[in-house]
């Protein structure tokens, strides 16, 4: 094994490593994705993004949660990948379409730096049609479900990976790390599923904690704060141009007729790291 070369970026505090196939030559095994992202031991990290690869003439990254599980889609993910082909020439300035494993997305640099960006998330699909929740029947839309002994209500849907939105009158860091397992690990979930809470601030503004399959609990996520304002706004509680407060930062969302999702966010290069010849020994 060849010296390890990997960047790494953060979208609001969520922090992901690239590691490039086409400049490394390591086998990625769970095990790998483990060691690497694992804070004090490893270089640490909220997941890791591989790619670029090119796949019936698409540029294609594949998300990794820190335990090695695969995610679908990720909203600060696909911002950070974009940053990493501007960066290292593989793309210029302007408008592409990055593949994932929940399909493509649209992306817009707002700055040519890559420093921020406008997203295309797609369309949301609530539970009860592509997403299914054990043991209900349709649409979870503002239904009461019940987590560690307590009903609350939530909304399940889809933004490329699962997601259930709980309403609450106040969110803190510490409710989502006490709930978090709870609903990640529901029966209602088999796959599992990320969650936020969510506080509706007024019809422009909501704050959300997060927890995340996977990975725990994060500073932001791009796509939970889509998810949020989605479920939200299908609840009648905010208008089409929502900002989503996290603890690491704010993302806007925008919440098209046609039911596309657009989210506008920056990216910051925190640097590169050279892995020591023995780490994965």
């Amino acid at each position: 094994m060849g010296t390890i070369t990997m960047k790494k970026y953060h979208g609001l505090g969520n922090d992901y490593l690239v590691l490039d196939p086409n400049k490394n030559d390591l086998a990625l095994q769970t095990r790998n994705i483990e060691m690497v992202c694992r804070r004090n031991f490893g270089v640490g990290a909220d997941g890791l993004l591989y790619g670029p690869m090119m796949e019936d003439g698409k540029i294609k990254v594949r998300i990794f949660n820190p335990d090695g599980s695969e995610a679908e889609k990720s909203g600060n993910g696909v911002r950070i990948f974009a940053k990493y082909l501007l960066d290292e020439g593989y793309i210029k300035p302007g408008k592409f379409s990055l593949n994932t494993i929940a399909g493509d997305v649209e992306i817009e640099f707002v700055e040519e730096d890559g420093s921020s960006m406008r997203v295309n998330m797609g369309k949301p699909v609530y539970a009860g049609k592509e997403m299914a929740v054990a043991g209900m029947q349709g649409e979870v839309v503002n239904a009461h479900l019940r987590f560690h002994d307590n009903d609350y209500n939530t909304t399940c849907l889809s933004v490329g990976n699962p997601n259930c939105v709980i309403m609450m009158e106040e969110v803190t860091p510490q409710q989502a790390k006490a709930l978090g397992p709870y609903v990640e690990g529901a029966a209602y979930f088999p796959n599992r599923i990320n969650m936020q809470l969510c506080k509706v601030i007024d019809r422009q503004n909501i704050a959300i904690e997060i927890y995340e399959r996977g990975a725990g609990y994060t500073l932001a996520s791009g796509t939970g704060a889509c998810a949020a304002a989605a479920a939200a706004k299908r609840m009648g509680l905010v208008g089409e141009r929502v900002t989503v407060h996290m603890p690491g930062g704010d993302l806007l969302i925008e919440l098209e007729k046609n039911g596309d999702i657009y989210m506008t966010g920056t990216v910051g290069t925190v640097g590169t790291f050279v892995l020591a010849d023995n780490f994965f020994t």
